[in-house]
């Protein structure tokens, strides 16, 4: 694993791209695995998290902001209302439209799921990572989001 960091030192954008896909890929992979059979999908989260930081939006938008395809948003979200995480009313704007809230219970899942996996981070964090290199990953934080925002 570290040989394959090493590549990244450089400044080569695509050997920095292919080790932080992996390093990426991996933390998410393992933090995926700790949720429960039968916890919603990412993009489940993803759209709650989305719903719940920025409040009501259409389908469409929301397969934009995404960057999915209409079709798959259609079925995320119908799989998140069935369980009632969603709520789909009329849009007051447009009657036609409709707009997708979260609910209290989507709220609530999106917070147990939060801090399911804040807590493991926080325990490895804590345990096998030094005050420093804490520190450091602090600092590569707004890379990274702008790096999201961006793909």
């Amino acid at each position: 694993m570290d040989e394959e960091i090493a590549v990244a030192a450089g400044d080569d954008a695509a050997s920095v791209g292919a080790a932080l896909r992996l390093a990426v890929s991996r933390i998410a992979r393992r933090l995926r695995q700790t949720h429960a059979v039968g916890d919603i999908t990412l993009s489940g989260a993803s759209v709650l998290a989305r719903l719940s930081r920025e409040g009501a939006d259409s389908p469409g938008s929301l397969a934009e902001s995404e960057r999915v395809r209409p079709q798959a948003m259609a079925a995320t979200l119908a799989a998140l209302e069935e369980r009632g995480l969603v709520r789909r009313t009329q849009d007051p704007a447009d009657g036609r439209r409709s707009v997708m809230t979260v609910t209290e219970e989507g709220r609530q899942v999106l917070m147990d799921r939060r801090s399911e996996s804040v807590q493991r981070l926080a325990d490895v964090l804590g345990r096998e990572f030094t005050a420093e290199e804490r520190n450091a990953l602090v600092g590569v934080l707004p890379l990274l989001d702008r790096l999201a925002e961006r793909l």
